[in-house]
């Protein structure tokens, strides 16, 4: 189960943590001092760990001085302080800055070379309010039909923020980036995602906040009228969306994720498989691919 430790000598109590906390898990104690509240909506992100200007807070025994201090001078710092931002500056980019990051799309690899990508670049908050709108709009009457209603019960906390008119799904961002590629290109799935994944890393080495968007990503794909708004060609499929804008905290340190599994093959070594190992192996290879 994770929990936080809090170094009381060290705790300014400014609340960073608890304001970045992505699940709402944590709350400031009778002392004001932040507390983990809710340990089974935790998700296990450290971002709580990462922002604490003061390295007061450690994640499941982890002491904050043993990650490394967050410098963007090279690819490993950035690929290891990569956080999700979900707070940002009510500031757009510029136009320079947005010709920046436009001049590098063009480096991006894809599959065979198809050079196909399509980028929805939303670069005005006003568009990003008009969408944020229509989006609510729909989820507020989809939620609400009696019809659904076995199917969404289980979003009634979602229905209520929607209803407040708070930004779950956008989060206040200024920006946003939608990749979408050929259904017919060689690489449809993949190359949007080698796109975003550049373009993230770039964007941080700029100073800017990203946060991959998997419940935008629904909205566009379920209301064709987003489509619209984001001039996907026809033919055309959104694969993923992309937040983007000037972060409005600043993360202090990296977090100290767990390993993943790991194969080292330095040989070849035969093994006899029966012939329904086989077939399940052949099908989960296309699961979800």
């Amino acid at each position: 189960m994770n929990n936080i430790t809090v170094d009381k000598e060290k705790c300014i109590q400014c609340g960073l943590c608890i304001n970045d906390c992505i699940s709402k898990c944590l709350d400031f104690d009778t002392e004001n001092y932040p507390k983990m509240k809710y340990t089974e909506h935790c998700l296990g992100c450290q971002h709580c760990m990462s922002i604490c200007p003061q390295g007061a807070l450690s994640f499941n025994g982890k002491n904050p001085d043993d990650s490394d201090k967050i410098s963007n001078k090279n690819i490993l710092s950035l690929i290891k302080s990569r956080r999700s931002v979900r707070q940002y500056k009510d500031e757009e980019l510029t136009e320079d800055e947005w010709k920046t990051l436009k001049n590098m799309l063009p480096y991006i690899p894809t599959g065979c070379n198809s050079h196909q990508l399509h980028f929805s670049i939303v670069e005005k908050r006003a568009v990003m309010q008009h969408l944020k709108d229509k989006v609510n709009n729909r989820l507020i009457k989809l939620l609400n039909n009696k019809v659904l209603s076995p199917l969404v019960k289980h979003f009634e906390v979602y229905k209520k923020a929607f209803e407040k008119g708070e930004d779950i799904i956008f989060r206040g961002a200024p920006h946003m980036v939608v990749v979408s590629s050929p259904i017919t290109a060689p690489c449809a799935p993949q190359d949007p995602v080698i796109a975003l994944s550049y373009l993230e890393l770039y964007a941080q080495s700029l100073g800017y906040g990203t946060c991959w968007c998997g419940y935008a990503t629904i909205c566009i794909k379920l209301f064709p009228e987003i489509c619209d708004i984001l001039e996907i060609p026809k033919g055309y499929s959104p694969i993923y969306a992309m937040l983007i804008g000037k972060p409005a905290v600043k993360y202090q340190r990296t977090i100290q994720p767990e390993p993943y599994k790991i194969s080292e093959i330095k040989d070849v070594i035969q093994k006899d498989s029966c012939i329904w190992c086989k077939t399940k192996r052949f099908f989960t290879n296309f699961l979800r691919g």
